[in-house]
């Protein structure tokens, strides 16, 4: 049985604020690749997307496929859309708080023309090293308090494929590396958002002196530092009359390692809230500015050198941009990165990411960032009155579970499409026994709990 327009009718009503990006039939087939993608469990192709949704015997099914592969329309415009309607919801106040990471989809076959062999993060370990052959995506998140679920989100809008050299060397273009990609992404957000305060937090992939000084007049950028990294006085005022170019840098400060042992030290206790996605930690931290400076590049930041005082976690030092912001936010804007981790594998086990088939540059270019922003907008449509209803943590007596993740709120949002598909085609309610009722319950949550 097709699912019945009255879903689609909600759907269409969902996403209303994209329809001008797209032409009218376009739209009208994303409408039912974006319901068989939440319908679906599985992977995500077009053909099981089709199948969920009654339309396997439909002869226009390559119409579906053109909306990856051929058609007109613009996916950044989708993605400042999508920006602009999560901090309308989200962040409707105050720093609009950004986290930019990358993220390997494994992916193999010779017509898959970007992808590349890198470092697996998700089975690699200090120890460990595990290659795999893979797409590599740059993705950006706002990192938001969702009320509902009672934690912070990370919730894509932007995702950009970062291709391999050998790509680059084989269609003779100049090599773009993942902080060339960041610098682009972070500039495009601050013209989408010119009158918001930006925080963008990132790991030490994106610690690079050459991106921090393109972006720190625009917004802040906190990342990790080096625990060795070369730190100096600023520059003292050039006297007038003396022969040689300005200095650059002042006289060097003590290594960040030294200062963990030493004495004089002056360290801060406090408390800090979900630290790395757990409870309150206690820890301790000395914070300044300095220059940091590596032969021909150097930039102001404030570093914040932090220390477990439990002794669970190895010290770590950060850095920021803006030197006038406060160390405690530094420290809680950071651990609100620890939520992109949870996303990417969120995806993978609930959306189908790394089960798409499809080969063309184009298709493979749209579906991914597709996906992911699907997490965003499953998350804004729970946040629906309507919905939230129906987003209730899944418990058992086996497992107490109290807050609502992301696999309530995607089964919330199956639940009221199926209801509207149903609502309809169900005329002899009377006739329904409990029994049947309670199981007709339990097959409900099996399909909107699959993966």
């Amino acid at each position: 049985m097709p699912v019945q327009p009255h879903a689609c009718e909600r759907l269409s009503i969902w996403l209303d604020p994209f329809r001008s990006c797209l032409t009218e039939p376009t739209f009208r087939h994303a409408l039912v690749l974006v319901m068989g993608a939440l319908l679906t469990p599985g992977r995500r192709t077009i053909t099981a997307m089709l199948t969920v949704v009654g339309l396997a015997q439909t002869r226009t099914f390559t119409n579906y496929h053109r909306v990856l592969n051929r058609n007109q329309w613009s996916s950044r415009e989708v993605a400042r859309r999508l920006l602009g309607l999560l901090v309308t919801t989200f962040l409707p106040t105050g720093p609009v708080v950004l986290g930019l990471d990358d993220t390997l989809e494994r992916r193999w076959g010779a017509r898959i023309k970007a992808r590349g062999i890198y470092r697996d993060p998700v089975r690699s370990s200090h120890g460990h090293f595990v290659k795999a052959s893979g797409l590599r995506w740059l993705s950006v998140m706002v990192l938001a308090p969702v009320p509902w679920a009672g934690r912070v989100w990370a919730l894509p809008f932007l995702t950009v494929l970062a291709p391999s050299e050998r790509f680059s060397r084989e269609h003779r273009q100049r090599h773009k590396a993942l902080t060339d990609w960041a610098r682009q992404i972070l500039l495009q957000i601050v013209r989408w958002l010119p009158r918001r305060r930006i925080v963008a937090v990132a790991d030490q992939s994106y610690a690079a002196i050459e991106l921090l000084s393109a972006v720190r007049h625009h917004l802040c950028m906190i990342t990790r530092l080096r625990l060795d990294a070369r730190l100096f006085k600023p520059a003292p005022p050039h006297r007038p009359g003396t022969r040689g170019r300005p200095r650059l840098v002042g006289q060097r400060l003590p290594n960040l390692t030294k200062r963990l042992t030493d004495s004089r030290t002056a360290w801060r206790r406090v408390r800090v809230e979900e630290w790395y996605g757990g409870g309150e930690r206690l820890i301790e931290f000395v914070s300044g500015t300095a220059i940091w400076s590596h032969p021909g590049k150097h930039v102001p930041i404030r570093y914040v050198l932090v220390r477990d005082v439990a002794g669970a976690r190895k010290p770590q030092a950060f850095l920021c941009t803006d030197l006038q912001a406060d160390p405690l936010d530094i420290l809680r804007w950071f651990v609100r990165r620890w939520s992109t981790e949870v996303t990417f594998a969120e995806v993978r086990r609930h959306l189908g990411v790394e089960t798409q088939r499809q080969w063309s540059d184009k298709a493979i270019a749209r579906t991914t960032p597709a996906l992911l922003g699907l997490f965003s907008l499953v998350s804004l449509w729970t946040d629906e009155p309507a919905v939230r209803r129906l987003a209730r943590p899944r418990r058992a007596a086996w497992y107490d579970k109290r807050t609502i993740t992301f696999s309530d709120a995607l089964a919330a949002v199956r639940r009221s499409l199926w209801a509207d598909a149903f609502s309809k085609a169900s005329r002899w309610h009377a006739d329904i026994t409990k029994a049947q009722i309670d199981i007709l319950k339990r097959l409900t949550a099996v399909l909107c709990y699959s993966a």
